[in-house]
């Protein structure tokens, strides 16, 4: 069995899925395939072929690994917690996206992770939330990533041709139609590599925590700038980001039913300035990146994923050239078996 887990881009709403906000990503073409093959040996076999390494997983082994290893053996293990065991297998893992480089590589794998796991052992699909939920576990509780649902959702979610408006207070999805006529939507690489288990990601996670313990809310969605204005630096600015952000996204989802793309173009510019200022997850790299990428003609561009490295997205108005570094991005199919 082939399994297929996709990047994603996310157009608007960085840093909000951990505060119950708004996002509007979109699973993209490249991303990880699983190939399985059950044995009879109990254990879990692995090969990542883009690392060069092997390595052999028992699901009952406590002990931690590290990199793609912790996500092998955090999928047997969340999916044995969940009343699914599986009784071996040998997999190998390729991947045509760049880890650590804005595109949620890992969602991706732990994305055809979870769906190859599945097929090995005979057991049907759950509901994609639960799949969604399990995988983020992974990535809290083996990979050490306090990464929210985002990533996740976008990867069991997407669709051809739109992006995915998800409210992460309570998981619910709407399909919007990305329709961009004669733009073009373009990831660049910023050459700064970032992982969130050892960046300010985590970091950024507990000062919103604080500031949401500080005003009595469960979490930042249910406060106002007003509310915000009350808080010591830096949180208060974290605060802003994330309600600011959530206004973004809703004028997003406008922008793109009425196929205003300068619109959307000022928001990506608006994120950014917001995600480099009051959510300081920019690095030199990527301001060089998207100063380059609005040189070239961009209407707009912003740093996406966690941060603190990885690629800027940008959006090209008709008529203009992209440099030959970025690659073009379209919504394209969620996590699936290929057979």
């Amino acid at each position: 069995m082939r399994a297929r887990g996709p990047g994603r881009v996310n157009l608007l709403g960085e840093h909000t899925d951990y505060n119950a906000g708004l996002c509007l990503p979109f699973a993209v073409d490249a991303g990880v395939t699983v190939e399985a093959e059950a044995t009879d040996t109990g254990e879990i076999e692995a090969e990542a072929l883009d690392y060069g390494e092997e390595d052999r997983f028992d699901a009952a082994d406590p002990r931690p690994a590290e990199g793609w290893r912790a996500f092998v053996r955090g999928t047997a293990g969340e999916l044995k917690v969940a009343g699914i065991s599986v009784p071996g297998a040998r997999l190998r893992i390729e991947s045509n996206l760049p880890e650590g480089a804005g595109l949620s590589s890992s969602a991706a794998l732990g994305s055809a992770l979870c769906l190859a796991l599945l097929a090995v052992a005979k057991r049907p699909e759950p509901d994609r939330r639960e799949l969604a939920r399990l995988c983020s576990r992974v990535e809290n509780d083996w990979v050490g990533a306090q990464t929210g649902l985002l990533d996740q959702m976008a990867a069991f979610f997407g669709e051809p041709g739109h992006a995915l408006l998800l409210d992460c207070r309570d998981l619910s999805v709407e399909q919007v139609p990305l329709e961009l006529g004669g733009w073009t939507l373009g990831v660049a690489d910023s050459g700064s590599r970032h992982a969130h288990a050892e960046s300010g990601y985590n970091e950024r996670r507990r000062e919103c925590a604080r500031a949401a313990e500080a005003l009595g809310v469960e979490t930042l969605r249910d406060v106002d700038e007003a509310q915000a204005r009350s808080l010591p630096e830096p949180l208060d600015r974290r605060v802003r980001h994330v309600l600011r952000e959530n206004e973004r996204v809703r004028r997003g989802v406008r922008a793109l039913r009425a196929g205003d793309l300068p619109t959307l173009a000022a928001l990506l510019d608006a994120s950014h300035t917001s995600l480099r200022d009051d959510y300081e997850v920019s690095v030199p790299e990527v301001e060089r990146t998207v100063a380059r990428m609005k040189e070239a003609g961009a209407a707009g561009a912003r740093i996406i994923g966690g941060g603190f490295g990885g690629a800027v997205l940008a959006l090209f108005p008709p008529g203009s050239q992209p440099p030959e570094d970025v690659l073009p991005v379209a919504p394209a199919e969620g996590a699936r078996l290929l057979g």
